[in-house]
């Protein structure tokens, strides 16, 4: 056994690399599939508190390539034999694909995406040859390929802030996104979870990866998936765990959290307790404030609102207690923690309301395309900042001052402007759009003037535009606010105000295109020039526009301002 202190666990990771050389092979059947290990080593960390016993094994299996697959393996391989014959180096070329293409091919998920690690040369040197190969004539038919199945190469230039740690190059072969680029080893420091990077060994690469689902490698040459970390075991079982000791990881790399979070919501896959435990450590919490960027806590974030299970990514935060490391403002000092402790009815709430299939259904009626989707999420994900008094304006004016839930998507997780600005919408009118849900049922005289009903809600529609997501916030805050799963009497309502709102057309007002522009009206008024008396009476055409539906003489329109003249204050021509 090996044993170290948590210390020095920088050269116990060179201690595991020379380890792997011992080898013990032996065969075993395994599920369906037959596995053989080719090398095993442990680290006995028994003696450190809160260390646990790591145990590698390297096993393989042999998996299906589609026919086009194969073409690509093919040409790939000849490339490495073509520079194994053309220039003088230590190493021979080997090749494999890496992380995700291995585990969704494992999974039966369709991937045009394959990343393709090199031992001993770099993406790009890889690439330059791969492109003198091609070059010629008779390499070209060999493989039956034209020069359009092979693109154009792209270096994408290392960027820690983004993430990317290493330069890859990119290159389109046989309709895949193929990315190249050397195995690789790193080591961290303690302020920044930007790593060192060395070329490594394939033991190593798998050892760096953020779950043993992603360390596994498809070996080109051998034509079987090599697996050093038991990624293979934990695919079969739909586990995540890390590779190695999972406090280390995410101090490391904090960003792996978010990654692992990700993984579970979108393959429906358990974390491992130990590593779950982990991942809400206070020292991994701190790391995410200190060490990660906001654009890749967006980045990371987005692909979890944009998959299959968003409930399942906001209800494993929840859990392990991330909410206010994720949904923050950094720009902010000393900023109050918003209570979480009911938000689960609110995303229950936009995950049944989204898997209703029943006619007329209340989410199809205020979601109606992918980027609503998103932003619906959104305001599922910032509804609790709603328990925090809103900040007084910082110039003494009456005016509010700037919502909290806009500063978090805009600062703490990178939405872009249109989400930004309908989070602030929603927020500052979903009382509003309460109160007229509740004069609607309880029958107000000024409930059945179309005209005012439909000016309010394309001003509120102005503000921040889809209004529809905005009554969405509305039924967030009254599920948050009784703070119980059964909420039918909620949703009941509200079903009855989007249907009054359809019966009188005007669920779609912010839709309707004016029939007077400001030109007719000058015109009508004597041809005086336009000033601040323009937009109220443009107004005045639309209401007039909202109680005569279906019209299209503007006449009716005009003489209405010109009636209006005065008050509206319109000068003299």
């Amino acid at each position: 056994m090996l044993c170290y202190s948590k210390s020095s666990l920088l050269p116990t990771r060179e201690i595991l690399r020379l380890t792997l050389r011992v080898t013990t092979a032996f065969t075993y059947n395994y599920s369906s599939c037959a596995f053989m290990k080719k090398k095993e080593f442990c680290a006995d960390h028994s003696t450190q508190p809160g260390l646990k016993r790591l145990r590698r094994t390297m096993a393989t299996r042999k998996i299906e390539l589609t026919a086009q697959e194969q073409r690509l393996r093919g040409l790939l391989l000849d490339v490495a034999q073509f520079i194994d014959e053309a220039i003088d180096i230590k190493e021979k070329i080997e090749l494999r694909w890496a992380g995700g293409w291995v585990r969704d091919k494992l999974l039966d998920i369709p991937s045009h995406d394959i990343d393709t690690a090199i031992n001993s040369m770099t993406g790009l040197a890889f690439c330059e040859r791969m492109q003198e190969y091609a070059s010629d004539p008779k390499n070209l038919k060999k493989h039956s390929l034209e020069k359009k199945d092979i693109g154009n190469l792209h270096t994408i230039a290392a960027n820690p802030v983004k993430s990317k740690h290493l330069e890859t190059t990119t290159i389109r072969i046989l309709g895949y996104d193929v990315d190249f680029v050397n195995l690789r080893k790193e080591t961290y420091t303690s302020d920044s979870r930007n790593p060192q990077m060395e070329f490594g060994m394939a033991e190593e690469d798998a050892l760096r990866r953020d779950a043993t689902m992603n360390s596994l490698f498809y070996n080109l040459r051998s034509d079987e998936v090599e697996d050093f970390c038991g990624g293979l075991e934990d695919l079969r079982a739909k586990r995540i765990r890390t590779p190695l000791e999972p406090l280390t990881t995410f101090t490391d790399d904090p960003l792996r959290v978010l990654r692992l979070i990700r993984f579970a919501s979108r393959l429906e896959f358990k974390i491992d307790p130990e590593t779950e435990t982990a991942m809400s450590d206070p020292a991994v919490k701190e790391a995410l404030k200190v060490k990660i960027s906001r654009e890749r806590v967006g980045a990371e974030l987005e692909k979890m609102l944009k998959g299959k299970h968003p409930k399942d990514a906001l209800r494993i935060i929840d859990r392990l207690g991330l909410y206010n490391m994720i949904f923050t403002d950094p720009t902010t000092e000393e900023l109050n923690s918003p209570e979480t402790t009911t938000w689960q009815v609110v995303y229950d709430c936009l995950d049944r309301l989204s898997r209703n299939e029943t006619p007329g259904p209340i989410y199809k009626s205020l979601v109606r395309s992918e980027d609503a989707e998103y932003s619906a999420w959104i305001l599922a994900a910032l509804t609790p900042w709603l328990s925090i008094p809103q900040p007084k304006n910082p110039t003494g004016g009456t005016k509010a001052g700037p919502l909290l839930a806009t500063a978090v998507a805009r600062e703490g997780i990178k939405c872009n402007n249109k989400i930004s600005d309908n989070v602030a919408a929603a927020f500052r009118n979903y009382r509003e759009i309460i109160t007229l849900r509740d004069a609607i049922e309880a029958k107000e005289p000024y409930t059945k003037e179309r005209d005012t009903l439909g000016m309010q809600i394309r001003r509120w529609d102005f503000q921040g535009k889809n209004w529809r997501l905005q009554i969405l916030l509305a039924i967030f805050v009254e599920v948050l606010q009784k703070g119980e799963l059964d909420y039918s009497e909620i949703i009941s309502r509200w079903q009855r105000f989007i249907d009054y709102l359809e019966g009188v057309d005007l669920m779609d007002a912010p839709a309707i295109k004016p029939i007077v522009t400001g030109v007719m009206v000058m015109k009508a008024l004597g041809g005086i020039k336009a000033g601040a008396w323009m937009k109220p009476a443009l107004d005045v055409c639309m209401e007039w526009q909202l109680r005569n539906p279906g019209e299209e003489d503007p006449k009716g329109a005009i003489d209405e301002v010109v009636k209006r003249r005065k008050e509206l204050k319109v000068p003299e021509a």
